[in-house]
């Protein structure tokens, strides 16, 4: 199974300045300039975070329109319509503090999307269509659901996986929903009396009349994720039980096993042909597993899609807008990589490399017919511009700069570092210098360990990396062990070492003070969920190395949150699976207590800077609240921002701007340059 469905239970409960310039209090950003600030200014914070003008844009199939998300209103992301031929185009926001995410084409002329309150509280899946997108109408409202897939059988009736359902939480299973029944607008369930019986049943009645089929739920355990064929018809199901994931495919109106262990493989995606597969594995000695066809009905392998001498594909699948085979792949590893398997689009994307030296070209979609397609063009110096190509015409042209205040020649470069570790292994991590660093001025570093972890960094333009770098410091984005693409190398034990992780950051990061580039006085770690984990148990366990922390929505006590979790083992996978993976801390407290920092803190001897949401579903605010009291009961030098609501992340802009200019004079004042050390005077 793929790392983001057989580790989603995880992701569930970890997840992922200026010395010299000094930003104005946090405020409401002016965000209706669109172009750079002069190159005699420092460029502001919310340059690096403000919302993109323009992201996840799709053609319909005629490719007469495209979709994409916008900013819209005071910080909140809607939905845009463009038509190409007129140029009009036509939006969509939420009301109050919503904002819209995971909008898809159903087809040329409607398309459904979901709301999500204060930036991490669902509120279901909705339908409108073009030229009417102001009179949008719910499909399904206050239940958790996911989009499975879009039948080409009929495509006005999606599948949604409807995981919690608004009477009683349950899982509903799979759902055909009819985007054609307008039963009116959106009933605000929040807004009405909790005992409110009256409004709660209409919403649920709403609901029910939307449901077209029901589809039985997969057996043998707790759900844990649905897949659909290359059609979009409900094909695949897996469940858990005890922490270990079985793999079920859908045939005859009824659900069977598959003879597929999941600790070998992992599912990337449907396959091309029916009830098959795309896989990763199994295991090969000294190499990295292949992306392979699978046949789901009896283990059996089939071609190679993709062989790397290095890493396992981390990357996504490529389909042909009519037949929905697999025509090519984006694969991201020490950089982004684009293979085709059809010379029809090796042409293309060559007449595209030779439109944008230097740049990254990829395909995003494009029509039915073949003649459109939307093109994605972006550096590690650039986020993303795109173009339109049309061939019937021979031409292309530029659609959209999302952030067109960005001036690429101010930003730096991101280059590859490989390291070893201290058991023998090689890994990468990227290395993003500020302007004047060298071996004669080392810049003061920032090590910025990734969340997961079980995913990647990847080349490209990264806001937090542009900030930390026009503020001057150096930036250290390692990929540790558990990091995609490294299964190969490992036992399958290391994947939940959380302090051998620990220990490869150390390493990346003394395989760079090396170089000389970076100062070894002035090093900080800091880091998201669980590279927040990583950061504290940084200075926990290198007193010496880094002068200061920063950790944001982390989790410091893997005992306690497996208590927690015990709580929901008839609701959600997760404790199963910790037990199995991580063990259980009653047998072994002294593994527990390793990989536990907040049980260590009296070894920290620089100061931290601890954020965390209050509303945080998937990392507990209690986590930071037991480290902040650590930290006060031995008497570390501590800054706290706890946000009220705010989930896993600070997502609210103004919150946002708020937290990076606190780092950044958290940083500022302990990074600041050390006064060498004179010797004394001979005594006389």
């Amino acid at each position: 199974m793929s790392d983001q469905r057989l580790y989603s239970a995880l992701s569930l409960i970890l997840l992922s300045l200026a010395v010299a310039f000094q930003s104005k209090a946090a405020g409401k950003p002016d965000l209706s300039r669109v172009t750079p600030v002069p190159a005699t200014e420092p460029v502001p914070a919310a340059d690096f975070f403000r919302p993109r003008l323009f992201a996840e844009p799709q053609l319909n199939p005629s490719g007469t329109h495209i979709l994409a998300l916008v900013p819209l209103g005071e910080d909140r992301t809607g939905i845009a319509v463009h038509s190409i031929d007129t140029q009009k185009f036509e939006t969509l926001e939420g009301t109050g503090d919503r904002d819209i995410y995971s909008p898809f084409w159903i087809d040329d002329q409607r398309l459904v999307f979901s709301l999500a309150m204060e930036k991490h509280l669902g509120e279901g899946a909705f339908v409108a269509n073009v030229g009417h997108l102001q009179q949008s109408y719910p499909l399904v409202q206050y239940c958790a659901v996911g989009l499975v897939g879009i039948p080409e059988s009929n495509r006005r009736l999606p599948l949604y996986w409807v995981r919690a359902d608004l009477q009683d939480g349950d899982d509903r299973g799979v759902i055909a929903l009819d985007t054609s029944l307008n039963l009116g607008p959106r009933t605000n369930l929040r807004a009405a009396s909790a005992f409110d019986l009256q409004t709660f049943q209409a919403v649920r009645d709403q609901n029910e009349r939307h449901f077209i089929r029901s589809y039985p739920k997969a057996p043998g355990g707790l759900g844990a994720g649905y897949m659909a064929d290359r059609n979009g018809e409900l094909a695949f199901a897996f469940t858990a039980v005890n922490g270990i994931i079985a793999l079920y495919r859908f045939t005859e109106g009824r659900w069977e096993k598959c003879p597929v262990d999941l600790d070998e493989i992992d599912v990337v995606d449907c396959g091309d042909k029916p009830g098959e597969l795309v896989v990763r594995g199994p295991r090969r000695p000294g190499r990295p597993r292949a992306l392979q066809f699978m046949d789901a009905a009896t283990g059996q392998l089939g071609a190679t899609l993709y062989d790397d001498p290095r890493y396992e594909f981390v990357g996504w699948l490529y389909r042909h807008p009519v037949t929905h085979t697999i025509v090519g792949l984006r694969s991201y590893n020490a950089g982004p990589q684009t293979i085709w398997f059809t010379e029809e689009y090796r042409q293309l994307q060559k007449l595209l490399n030779g439109y944008f030296p230097g740049k990254v070209v990829g395909l995003v979609n494009s029509n039915q017919e073949q003649s459109r397609f939307l093109v994605a063009v972006y550096s590690d110096r650039q986020p993303a511009f795109y173009y339109q190509v049309d061939l019937a015409k021979h031409s292309f042209g530029p659609v959209k700069n999302s952030a067109p205040w960005i001036d690429p020649a101010r930003m730096r470069p991101m280059n590859v570092m490989r390291f070893k570790t201290r058991d023998g292994h090689e890994l990468d991590a990227y290395v993003t210098l500020p302007a004047g660093a060298s071996k004669q001025a080392p810049a003061p570093l920032v090590v910025l360990p990734h969340g997961g972890p079980f995913v990647r960094d990847a080349w490209g333009f990264d806001a937090e990396v542009q900030f930390l770098a026009s503020r001057g410091y150096a930036v250290l984005q390692p990929n540790y062990r558990g990091s995609s693409g490294y299964d190969w190398m490992f036992p399958e034990e290391d994947r939940y070492q959380f302090r051998k992780m620990s220990d490869d950051v150390t390493d990346a990061t003394r395989t760079l003070l090396k170089s000389g580039l970076v100062d070894p006085r002035r090093v900080a770690i800091m880091g998201g969920s669980f590279g927040g984990y990583l950061a504290v148990s940084g200075v926990v366990h290198e007193p010496e190395l880094y002068r200061c922390a920063v950790t944001i929505a982390g989790i410091f006590d893997w005992e306690q949150v497996m208590q927690e979790e015990k709580y929901y083992q008839y609701d959600t996978p997760s404790y199963g699976w910790l037990m199995r993976k991580l063990g259980d801390p009653r047998k072994q407290q002294e593994f527990f207590d390793s990989i536990s920092p907040v049980r260590h803190v009296d070894q920290i001897r620089v100061p931290v800077f601890v954020a965390h949401g209050k509303d945080d579903p998937v990392a507990d605010v209690s986590e930071s609240r037991r480290l902040i009291s650590a930290l006060k009961e031995f008497h570390v030098p501590h800054e706290v921002m706890l946000v009220a609501r705010e989930g896993h992340g600070i997502r609210h802009l103004n919150k946002e701007l708020e937290l990076y200019e606190r780092i950044e004079a958290f940083l500022a004042k302990n990074l600041a340059p050390v006064a060498p050390v004179v010797p004394a005077a001979p005594a006389r």
